[in-house]
Parts: structure tokens; sequence; C-alpha cells
């Protein structure tokens, strides 16, 4: 399954240069989505991970169903922000 065609990509978004790839349209497709976590997870199985980090929104979404399908924990991190005064 090629998985490029269920995400969209929105050119200059936030800002002009930036190409945002929307994953809510692979998150949309049951069969595309699954499919998706099965690979990934395939591919972090060998390292035997006892806990999965997912950094912000996205990571969040991801690292949940790949720590589930490999049966070891999931922990959500926020990425540092820069306090301006």
């Amino acid at each position: 399954m090629d998985l490029k065609t269920h995400i969209r990509a929105i050119p200059d978004f936030p800002k002009p240069g930036i190409l945002f790839y929307d994953i809510s349209t692979l998150l949309r497709h049951g069969e595309a989505w699954q499919y998706a976590v099965d690979q990934l997870a395939e591919r972090i199985e060998i390292h035997k991970p006892d806990i999965l980090f997912g950094i912000e929104s996205r990571g969040f979404l991801i690292a949940a169903p790949i720590a589930y399908k490999l049966g070891c924990g999931c922990a959500m991190i926020r990425k540092k922000r820069k306090i301006t005064r």
C-alpha cells in the first residue's frame, strides 16, 4: 500500500516555504492507518522497547497504538517552549 496517497500535503502552511503533511487523511482511512501502525511496529519491534515516547500531538497519536501492538508502555512528551519576557 502506498501510504503517500493517504497523506495530504499543504504547501506554504503555516508560512510560505513550509510543506505541511496532514495525517488526518491517513487517520480517517482505517485500512491505511492499520497498515501504517503495523509497518511502524514491525520496524520498532527489533529494538525490544520497554516504552515508547510520543512527542507532541502527532507523536501521541502514533506512539500509543504502536506501544499497544508491541505490548510496551507509552509516555507523552511535550516540546520545550522558549519563554520570552
